[in-house]
Parts: structure tokens; C-alpha cells; sequence
């Protein structure tokens, strides 16, 4: 039987998640599933060795308490979407299933660890980090002592990015690091990982897209992340 790799439900460029994982990627022992709260699919949850937890809308702002009202306010949000991924999420931490995080994912992440997120980045970091037609690019920084590095092997690097709310470094979640800032002197965090990974499963979050970066198949932070997050998927035991 093949593991499975369950990609989230995500409302824009849902295609390029998986048209990033190639048919060499998966070989003959992987194959990806959607899991979605329109589907209702909660038992394929069970039957996954990996997740990705996809970008797209608004975290529900309750959940963390945000503000209802703030810049660049989606016009309406999805919390069904929130509560299944909150599901994907438990499950992963349960059974210690590697997880990656992508750009809400990561921010989603943060929340489900006790920790916020900001309602906007303010206008000077969107200038650098918010899409405008298409992904902004700039630079980050690497925490040296971090897994990201150690599976990237850079210091810094060129990543896209297409965001306007951050993860708030005053309100890092339980057992959170931060393994990359953004280089542009906003000090955006961009990536985290687990601080104590003794007794935890495999978990990156990274605040970019390297599911539809111009030649991911030569950035390492595309590249390099989900050839590690696919050996960790085949090592994972049910």
C-alpha cells in the first residue's frame, strides 16, 4: 500500500502544490490526497504519513484573538477550513507525522501552538512581502543552529513571497524556533521548526511559496525542503 501525502484544501493555486511533487518525487510508494473540509474527508486524515498545510485566506482572527476589523481584511474567512486543518494539525503532533507549513500554514501553525499572528505587516513590510501581480522576492537569513539549515546548507538565500500578516515574534507559540528572518530590516519571521525535536515529529514552516517559485528545481528552498520532507515521509511508521 502507498503512504500517503495529505495536501490541504487551499481556495487559490491549489494546483501547485501538487505539481510540485513529481512522479520521480513519489516514486512507486507515494501518492497524495486532498484533504478538505468540503469533502468532509475526516477519516482520510488517519491514513497519511505526511501533511502540507497550504497557504491561502485569513486564519479566522477569534481563534487568536485578532482584530475583526484591519487592513487587507479578506471579505469573508473560512473557519470551516480552520477547524479541519486544526484536525490535520492534532493528528500530526499525535502520531508525530512530518508536517510543512507553507506561508498560512506556517502563520496556522504558530496559532495552534498558543501563539498569534499579525493582522497586517503595516505598509512598509507589505511593500517587500505582500503580492502585487505577482510574488514579491527578497533575501533571508538562516539561524545557523536550525534543522533549515542543516537541510539547505545556506546562510541566506532569495525566497517569493506573497503575504501580508507575519507570525508575531512576541507571541512565538509552545516549542516554537525561528529558523529564518527576512534579510529586508523588517525583521519578518519567515520560517520556524521545532525548538525540542526529541519527542516530536518532522515540522517545517516556511513563510514563501516553494511550491511555485521561479526554478524551484534549483532553489534549495524549494528544492532541498521537499526532497528532505519526502524522505521523512517514507520513514514515517504507522
Amino acid at each position: 500500500m502507498k503512504k500517503k501525502i495529505g495536501i490541504s484544501y487551499t481556495e487559490v493555486n491549489s494546483p501547485n502544490y501538487w505539481n510540485w511533487f513529481t512522479s520521480d518525487d513519489l516514486g512507486s510508494d507515494l501518492e497524495l490526497l486532498e484533504l478538505s473540509f468540503q469533502k468532509n474527508n475526516v477519516e482520510d486524515i488517519a491514513i497519511c504519513d505526511g501533511f502540507v498545510l497550504t497557504g491561502g485566506i485569513d486564519v479566522e482572527p477569534s481563534i487568536f484573538g485578532g482584530a475583526q476589523d484591519y487592513p487587507h481584511r479578506p471579505e469573508s474567512f473560512l473557519p470551516e477550513r480552520d477547524a479541519f486543518e486544526k484536525l490535520i494539525y492534532a493528528q500530526a503532533k499525535k502520531e508525530k507525522i512530518p508536517v510543512l507549513g507553507i506561508c498560512r500554514g506556517m502563520q496556522y501553525i504558530n496559532i495552534l501552538e498558543g501563539g498569534k499572528v499579525y493582522d497586517d505587516i503595516g505598509e512598509d513590510a507589505n511593500a517587500v512581502h505582500k503580492k502585487a501581480g505577482e510574488d514579491k522576492i527578497h533575501l533571508v537569513n538562516l539561524n545557523k543552529d536550525s534543522l533549515l539549515y542543516e537541510i539547505t546548507a545556506q546562510e541566506q538565500g532569495l525566497v517569493n513571497s506573497a503575504h501580508h500578516q507575519a507570525v508575531d515574534p512576541e507571541h512565538l507559540g509552545e516549542n516554537l524556533m525561528i529558523s529564518a528572518y527576512s534579510e529586508a530590516g523588517d525583521r519578518i519571521i519567515e520560517a520556524l521548526e521545532y525548538k525540542d525535536k526529541s519527542n516530536s515529529g518532522f515540522m517545517i514552516g516556511v513563510q514563501w511559496h516553494p511550491e511555485r517559485m521561479k526554478e524551484k528545481e534549483r532553489n534549495p528552498f524549494s528544492q532541498k525542503i521537499k526532497e528532505q520532507f519526502i524522505i521523512e515521509v517514507r520513514k514515517h511508521k504507522r
